[in-house]
C-alpha cells in the first residue's frame, strides 16, 4: 500500500474526508491495486509521546489544513478515529480491527513484523521505512540540523529520505555542577555519538550520517564546569 501526500487548502480531502479505502485518491497512488470498498479506521495513541510529535509534524508540513486545524505536539485533538496507549495500544487495536490503519515507531514495527506503508517523500518517491531511509532523511537535514539542532527531519528533502522520521534528543544543562557526573555524561554521549553508532542497527534504530554526528560532536564541546569544557578536543 502507498500513502501519498500533498499540500491542499483547509478542509479539503483530509481530516477524516477519505473514509472508504477504495476512495480515488487512494487508487490514484495504487494503479492496478484491487481496494476494498471497506471504511478506514484511524488510530492514534492516546497518551502523549514522541512518536505522535514526529507524526503529526509530518502531517503539518505536507497539509495546510492539517497545521491550521489540528497542529503539530506530542497529543493533539485528533478529528477522527480512536486511540490507543502506546505502541503496543495502537498495533494491538490495528491488529484486531478490518480496515484500520495506525503509527508506530520502526523499531516496534521491525520487531512485531507488522505491514507498513511506502510514503511519498517530497521528491515524488514512495519510500518504505527502513533504517537506511531514516539515516538518508537525517542526511538530506544535515545543513539545516547544523544551524539548529532542533530543527524536524520530517519531508527531508533526500531523494531516498522517508519522510516521518525523527531524531531523539538529550537535554543537559550546558553548565554542569559535579565534575565526576559532568564527565561521565559527557564520555557516554561522545560514546553514543561515535563507536555507539555500530550497534544503533542491532536494536533497529537508524545511525546517524557523519554530517550530524560532527554537529553533535560540536555541540557537546560546548559543555561546561566551573567554566572550563568538560572534554578536550579531538
Amino acid at each position: 500500500m502507498r500513502a501519498g501526500n500533498s499540500p491542499d487548502p483547509p478542509q479539503r480531502r483530509d481530516l477524516g474526508k477519505v473514509t472508504q479505502w477504495n476512495d480515488k485518491a487512494i487508487a490514484a497512488v495504487n494503479p492496478g491495486v484491487a481496494l476494498p470498498p471497506s471504511p478506514i479506521l484511524a488510530v492514534h495513541r492516546s497518551d502523549g509521546s514522541g512518536t505522535t510529535n514526529i507524526f503529526t509534524t509530518y502531517l503539518a508540513v505536507v497539509s495546510r489544513s492539517w497545521k491550521e486545524l489540528v497542529g503539530a505536539n506530542t497529543s493533539v485533538s485528533w478529528p477522527v478515529g480512536i486511540g490507543g496507549k502506546g505502541n503496543e495500544g495502537v498495533a494491538g487495536l490495528v491488529r484486531q480491527t478490518p480496515g484500520s490503519i495506525g503509527y508506530v515507531e520502526l523499531a516496534y514495527a521491525k520487531q512485531n513484523k507488522l505491514p507498513v506503508a511506502h510514503v511519498r517523500n517530497s521528491s515524488g518517491k514512495f519510500i518504505e521505512p527502513t533504517l537506511e531511509s531514516i539515516t538518508a532523511a537525517a542526511q538530506g537535514a544535515a545543513s539545516a540540523l547544523a544551524k539548529d539542532v532542533r530543527t524536524p527531519i520530517v519531508n527531508s528533502p533526500a531523494p531516498e529520505g522517508y519522510p516521518i522520521s525523527g531524531l531523539t534528543f538529550l537535554l543537559v544543562y550546558r553548565d554542569q555542577k559535579d565534575a565526576a557526573k559532568a564527565k561521565a555524561l559527557a564520555e557516554f554521549i561522545r560514546w553514543a555519538n561515535s563507536e555507539g553508532q555500530e550497534v544503533a542497527g542491532s536494536l533497529d534504530y537508524a545511525r546517524l550520517p557523519q554530517e550530524v554526528v560532527k554537529v553533535n560532536q560540536s555541540s557537546l564541546m560546548l559543555l561546561r564546569v566551573g567554566g572550563k569544557p568538560i572534554l578536550a578536543s579531538r
